[in-house]
């Protein structure tokens, strides 16, 4: 497990004060993305390489996670 604590989250500039769904982002840890829930900080967070958020953010850019309609 990465060591988190020095973590400079960031909410999505996109995200309202409406207490929709939201994530924070901390990007400023050496070799690690980390991703939580705005809304219950405490519980566990999600972990990413470097590479596989440069992926994961390649894939929304090209729609990979659109809804078909």
């Amino acid at each position: 497990m990465s060591d988190l604590s020095g973590a400079d989250w960031h909410k999505s500039t996109r995200s309202g004060g409406n207490g929709g769904d939201c994530v924070e982002v901390a990007v400023n840890l050496p070799g690690v993305v980390a991703v939580r829930d705005s809304k219950d900080r405490d519980r566990a967070m999600l972990t990413f390489s470097p590479g596989e958020w440069r992926s994961f953010l390649a894939g929304v850019r090209d729609g990979e996670f659109d809804r078909l309609h």
